[in-house]
Order: structure tokens, then C-alpha cells, then sequence
């Protein structure tokens, strides 16, 4: 296989998406440091900035260089060694709680959060074991059992953290995968009608989901409560009207919005940049996916293919959960928006992605 340039179209679509995220992830910060001071606002800047952006751009650079095959290679230990670090944030002593949910792991001054990177885990390896199986006997009764043997190891870890968002992003990332490699419709339908049954188990048995989807259907019935960050969240984007209040103007990132670097920090920039800015942030990461699409429909294998596949939409469906969380279209998830919220560890994950995805690209088919 001939070896090409990286795709300097996806490549400038990332750096973009970087650039505008970072300017976002400023600015809302600012609210952090007016409520809770300049060491808060600091740690934030620096796990942002160096385990995010530093080792994130390391990791892309690198990885746009490694030969994707090593991946395949890899595959079974690449995802077992993420399922145990994510299984580590349940070790007392080296585990934290935030929230109720044990989501992260601390190193001295360091933390961070094992799901991110069993995203890619996951990735990974689904697609090696889809790419091993096609053309066999019953190949797709085999995707059918082993995505359930394998999304099912990977909610045992993340559900109980409690962390449903970041399972259901890799769930419709698997769901496209298996779409992708061929597998039955009547499949998809058997794994939708079990994720059904399976979050209607977990409404009964976790309170929290419950109480998300009652809030999603009428916010208006705990406004100061379980409400309060939908309703903040609606004020903070209509305030915002055609093209914002101004770079760092935001009011509710100071006074009343919740984590405004983190989920919801597509408010703040509705606030201060508009419905412009806010269609230009939908427009941005549809590039990305359209772009990263068609990188994977010209990848010279099935393997490398689903791994693109699978990366763009993980990162497109963590995208469009956030923001259709903030518009109140979809109930709150608790999954920051890719590559503008605050998470050293999420930001490494999706710049690492996109190294992938640029290695894959070297060796595109030109026809």
C-alpha cells in the first residue's frame, strides 16, 4: 500500500475545532475563577493545557504515524488494559468521588478519568473482531453475540461508576460499526430492543435515571432542583439571541449556569457568540464527521474502515448528546462537548483519535 500525506483536510477541520475550543474553554473558565479563585482556575488551565492539549497533540502527532495495523495487532490488549484502569477507580485509596459517581483516578495532583480512554479501547477492538469474523460461518450471528459479550464487560465497569452518557456513546459507535460490517437489521433491532429493556431496568434500579428522564420530560416541575441546569442552560442560549453578547460577556457562566466548562459550556458559548456561533460549533464537528466518513469509505481494509467509523462517532454522538442536552431535547447526559469542555484525559482521547484517523488516511485508496 502506497503511503500518502495525512489528510490535510481532516487535519485542518481538527486543528479548527482545537482553536475555536479552546478560545470557548477560556472564556467560560472565567467563571470558575470568579466564584472559586485563581488556584481553581489555574489547576483547570493546566490539566486542560497540559494533559489535554501537550500530551493530546503528542499523542495525535505520534499516532498519525503508527501504522494502523499495529492497532489490529494489539487490539485484545489495548482493551483489556483500559477495562483494568478503568476498573482501578474502585480501588479505595486511588479511586476519587465526585458527585456520587467514581469516575476518576488520582495520581498525586494528577487525575484522570479511565472511561475516556476505554472508549478507544472499545473501539479498537470492536473492529478487530468484526474484521476477524467477516466471511466466516455464521459471521454475524457471531457480531451479534460477541458486541453483546463485549458492550456488556463495558457496562459492567462504566454504568456502576455511575457514568451512562459514556456508555451510551460507545454504544451507538458500536451500533455503527455493526452497521458498517454488514450485520443483519434484524440484529440491530434484537440490540436496540435490549438496550430498552436495559435502561428501563436501570430507571428502576438507578434512581439518577430516573430522575433525568422526569426531569427531560418537565424541567419546569423542579426549576430550583433536579431542573435548575436545563433552565439556566435555556436562559444562558437565548440570551445569546443571532450573534451573542461578546467574547467573555457571558452573565450565567458567572452567576447561575452549573460546570460551565463542562457540560455545559455549549450554553456559555451560545450566550456570548449567538445562534451563529452555535451553528457554526454544529457545522464544525459535521465537517468532521462528514470528512473523517469519508476517510473511512476509502480506508484500504475492513479494519481500518470500522476503526474510523467508530472513532467519528464517538466523537460526533458525545458532540450532538451534549448539545441537545443544553437545548432540552434530549435529558442531561453528563458527557462534556468534545474538544471545548474542561477534561485533560477527553481531550487526549479525542486528539489521539484523530492521529488515528490521519494514519488511516495515508493510505487511502485514490479511487
Amino acid at each position: 500500500m502506497k503511503n500518502h500525506p495525512v489528510d490535510k483536510i481532516f487535519l485542518t477541520i481538527v486543528i479548527g475545532i482545537l482553536a475555536g475550543g479552546l478560545t470557548i474553554f477560556y472564556s467560560a473558565s472565567l467563571g470558575i475563577f470568579a466564584k472559586k479563585g485563581g488556584d481553581v482556575f489555574s489547576g483547570i488551565l493546566m490539566s486542560q493545557l497540559g494533559l489535554g492539549l501537550l500530551l493530546g497533540s503528542i499523542a495525535c502527532a505520534l499516532f498519525s504515524y503508527i501504522p494502523y495495523r499495529f492497532w489490529r495487532a494489539y487490539a485484545m490488549h489495548v482493551f483489556l488494559a483500559t477495562l483494568a484502569l478503568t476498573a482501578l477507580v474502585f480501588v479505595p485509596g486511588l479511586g476519587g468521588e465526585s458527585g456520587g459517581a467514581k469516575r476518576w483516578i488520582y495520581l498525586g495532583p494528577i487525575s484522570i478519568q479511565p472511561s475516556e480512554l476505554l472508549k478507544l479501547g472499545f473501539v479498537i477492538y470492536l473492529a478487530a473482531f468484526l474484521s476477524h469474523i467477516r466471511g466466516t460461518a455464521r459471521a454475524s450471528n457471531r457480531a451479534l453475540y460477541g458486541f453483546l459479550a463485549i458492550t456488556g464487560a463495558v457496562a459492567l465497569l462504566v454504568v456502576t461508576q455511575p457514568d451512562t452518557g459514556t456508555f451510551g456513546v460507545m454504544f451507538f459507535a458500536g451500533i455503527a460499526m455493526l452497521l458498517v460490517s454488514g450485520v443483519p437489521w434484524r440484529h440491530i433491532g434484537i440490540i436496540f430492543v435490549l438496550g430498552i429493556l436495559a435502561l428501563g431496568l436501570l430507571a428502576v434500579v438507578k434512581p439518577h435515571v430516573a430522575d433525568r428522564i422526569t426531569t427531560f420530560m418537565h424541567p419546569e416541575r423542579d426549576a430550583q432542583g433536579s431542573g435548575y441546569q436545563i433552565q439556566q442552560s435555556l436562559t444562558a442560549i437565548g440570551s445569546g439571541e443571532v450573534v451573542g453578547r461578546g467574547f467573555g460577556k457571558s452573565l450565567q457562566k458567572f452567576y447561575y449556569l452549573p460546570e460551565p466548562v463542562g457540560d455545559s459550556i455549549f450554553a456559555v458559548a451560545a450566550e456570548e457568540f449567538g445562534f451563529v456561533g452555535s451553528v457554526a460549533i454544529i457545522l464544525a464537528f459535521l465537517f468532521y464527521a462528514g470528512r473523517g466518513l469519508v476517510i473511512a469509505q476509502k480506508a484500504p481494509d475492513q479494519f481500518s474502515g470500522l476503526l474510523v467509523v467508530g472513532i467519528v462517532i464517538l466523537i460526533i454522538s458525545q458532540a450532538f448528546l451534549n448539545i441537545m442536552s443544553m437545548l432540552g431535547i434530549f435529558p442531561l447526559t453528563g458527557v462534556p462537548l468534545p474538544f471545548i469542555s474542561h477534561g485533560g484525559t477527553a481531550l487526549l482521547m479525542v486528539l489521539a483519535g484523530a492521529g488515528i484517523i490521519l494514519n488511516v488516511s495515508r493510505f487511502a485508496r485514490t479511487t
